[in-house]
């Protein structure tokens, strides 16, 4: 019997390397208490934050300014970095990171503050830096909506990241800030193909629903591009130019993409996943992920954990950069305007 839990991407808690001590039951009377659920809910943890906005210095990403509503992600996709960080707050990276999501309740009032900060530069501030803005708790706490408000009412450009339909919701608001050159927009589409996408990406929309949701995005004036990400070698990789060709028929400037890694407890839950759905093929995919990180499946090296290294990692970037030659030939992506930063979002007399 498979008591994997239904709708969700791993299927264990994975140890916690912050944890100093841990409870041993020695006998079964803990079954009563501690069996993990078949088909655990979502919970959500509100808080109240100090803080909001990440600044990343990172040789790989430049001066990179994020905001995260939500802590976790409900999508649950196997392949996540930000897996790992859900250990600094208690939790597993594992079932954890996808049934207990901490909420950043006041996160538009932390936005409108820093913006009426007198040290506040205005500069592009990038929406699911590490998990999705868009997941579904956002259909209820409306952060995400909320905060692109203030974007608008104040005139500072941002970019928004998700792999969700629901960013439709909010086309109003994205469409008012494309007309004033502030917004540029990306979806996440790893696979087209639905038996991969759902076993991958388990809570989110199709890729032919994602492709939809770049069409309409671009038809409201937002500039659009894909990231083809994670690529997994051996899984994957050669859905590229098919992806890369339905984007631009789509409407999309750009494609980008990263080879997948597995730091931390990533590797353990991707093994088992990879060896539960894919049986026949995990041993290739697992040899073929390593050898693009130096013979390992993780890989914190600058400059080589995003796109990695050797021949398989050579054969995706040709493979993808002949793709976005072939339909990306005359795509200009402007760039977002700085300059019409209202501090305290008071509207200029002319």
């Amino acid at each position: 019997m498979d008591n994997r839990a239904r709708g969700r991407g791993a299927a264990i808690n994975t140890h916690n390397k912050f944890f100093k001590h841990e409870i041993e039951y020695i006998s079964e009377d803990w079954q009563q208490w501690e069996e993990p659920a078949v088909n655990p809910k979502t919970q959500f943890i509100e808080e109240h934050s100090k803080t909001l906005l990440s600044v990343t210095d990172s040789p790989d990403l430049g001066h990179f300014h994020s905001i995260n509503p939500y802590r976790g992600c409900e999508h649950g996709c196997i392949y996540c970095y930000a897996r790992n960080s859900h250990e600094y707050w208690g939790y597993s990276a594992g079932l954890d990171f996808e049934t207990k999501i901490i909420v950043k309740k006041n996160a538009p009032q932390l936005l409108e503050k820093l913006f009426n900060s007198k040290n506040w530069e205005p500069k592009v501030i990038h929406f699911s830096g590490n998990t999705d803005c868009y997941q579904p708790g956002e259909k209820k706490y409306r952060l995400t909506r909320q905060m692109l408000e203030i974007c608008l009412r104040y005139r500072n450009p941002v970019s928004v990241l998700t792999k969700n339909a629901l960013v439709l919701r909010d086309l109003d608001v994205l469409e008012k800030l494309a007309k004033l050159n502030l917004v540029h927009g990306a979806i996440s589409i790893t696979s087209l193909n639905e038996d991969l996408r759902s076993a991958l990406e388990p809570r989110t929309v199709t890729g032919k629903r994602r492709l939809q949701v770049v069409k309409a995005l671009h038809e409201a004036g937002v500039p659009m591009g894909v990231m083809t990400a994670p690529i997994i070698p051996g899984l994957n990789d050669h859905e590229i130019p098919a992806i890369v060709q339905a984007a631009a028929e789509n409407g999309a400037l750009w494609a980008n993409y990263t080879i997948v890694r597995l730091n931390g407890a990533i590797s353990t839950l991707f093994e088992e996943w990879i060896h539960h759905h894919f049986p026949d093929r995990a041993a290739k995919v697992l040899n073929q992920i390593a050898e693009c990180h130096g013979g390992n499946l993780n890989d914190s090296q600058f400059g080589r954990r995003m796109v990695g290294e050797g021949n398989f990692a050579e054969n995706i970037r040709q493979l993808h950069a002949h793709a976005c030659r072939k339909h990306f030939k005359d795509a200009v992506l402007p760039g977002l305007d700085t300059t019409q930063f209202m501090r305290a979002g008071q509207m200029r007399l002319f």
